[in-house]
């Protein structure tokens, strides 16, 4: 960028400042995300020389965003630039943010969020870390944004999930590349009152679930596709991970909040199985089945829940030192696949 161009940038800034900021970008449709500026009052910034002290973790702050995705009335927060939701903060971008933080209500806008260094510090992509911000803070209210950082989807770094308030939708959590490409207007930020605990890991452990995405095959697969089929998805059962098969996924991810990346992975697992015992039936016995048989046990995969299958449960959870109770639940399930 020329110095001409940064020299313009930081003017277009300055008058932005009393302004509010934000952009939700659905497709190439730019919608507004950020509310118009109220000037900041004392007691508003009392509130923010306060949030240095009140720290939240990582952990908090992404339960917090969860919240607004089933809020209202067990859909997302809508949108606004204007309104405040139940809990006091803006329905916009920059509400949203302030309200995971527990800053001063009805919020700080986008500006404020890059440019008070007693709300957030600049830090490199590299650095990362969930709980962090990506801002575009340049031109208006109807050009700015902000998103809270939750994770990479790999280690390629080459994408993120994250949770917005986006025009035009309202609450939303899925993965984004704002920020990643050379040049972009988002900049990383680090709140300054975001503690530097890591977010406890789920259960059962990460590591234990594969991840799944086109071009898999085998008995994992397998597992799935019966699973997607024992949560309503139709495919055919055929171990390969095709566009069907991730269309589903998919399918599946937007209907209970998750990253919808077509993936089967960590995230995705935990919610897809399903608990089975004694006398249930169907794809998702057929999906227990098909690892047992995996896993070296002489059974048919037929759906039936019986004395058999029961039996190779409690020795698979014996030889796992699991819960020998012959029901499948999470621990089992992450265990087998």
């Amino acid at each position: 960028m020329s110095l001409r161009s940064r020299a313009s940038r930081r003017a277009r800034l300055t008058l932005a400042a009393v302004a509010a900021g934000g952009l939700a970008v659905a497709g190439i449709t730019l919608l507004p995300s950020s509310a118009t500026a109220t000037p900041t009052t004392s007691s508003s910034r009392a509130g923010s020389v306060q949030a240095q002290n009140d720290t939240v973790t990582p952990a908090e702050m992404l339960r917090r965003a969860r919240t607004w995705l089933t809020a209202d009335n067990g859909s997302q927060v809508p949108y606004s630039q204007t309104s405040v939701w139940s809990d006091g903060y803006r329905q916009d971008c920059s509400g949203y943010v302030s309200m995971t933080l527990g800053l001063w209500k009805s919020g700080p806008n986008t500006v404020e969020l890059a440019s008070d260094r007693s709300l957030t510090t600049p830090i490199s992509l590299g650095d990362l870390k969930p709980g962090d911000l990506l801002i575009d803070a340049d031109g208006s209210n109807t050009t700015r944004h902000v998103v809270i950082f939750e994770k990479w989807t790999d280690s390629s770094h080459t994408a993120y999930s994250a949770f917005e308030q986006r025009g035009g939708h309202g609450t939303d959590h899925r993965v984004r590349t704002y920020g990643l490409d050379p040049g972009s207007e988002y900049k990383p930020y680090r709140p300054v009152n975001r503690s530097d605990e890591t977010p406890p890991r789920p259960e059962p452990p990460a590591a234990d679930w594969p991840l799944l995405k086109v071009g898999a095959q085998g008995t994992d697969v397998t597992t799935a596709q019966y699973l997607l089929r024992a949560r309503g998805h139709s495919m055919a059962v055929d171990g390969s991970y095709g566009p069907t098969t991730a269309g589903q996924a998919k399918a599946f991810q937007n209907a209970n909040g998750l990253v919808a990346d077509g993936e089967i992975g960590p995230d995705s697992w935990p919610r897809l199985v399903v608990d089975v015992k004694s006398g249930s039936q169907g794809d998702a016995v057929r999906a227990l089945q098909t690892q047992l048989v995996a896993h070296g046990y002489k059974l048919t995969v037929d759906g039936q829940f019986g004395p058999v299958t029961k039996k190779a449960v409690t020795d698979f959870q014996s030889s796992k030192k699991l819960a020998v109770d012959g029901s499948v639940g999470p621990r089992t399930w992450a265990a087998l696949v």
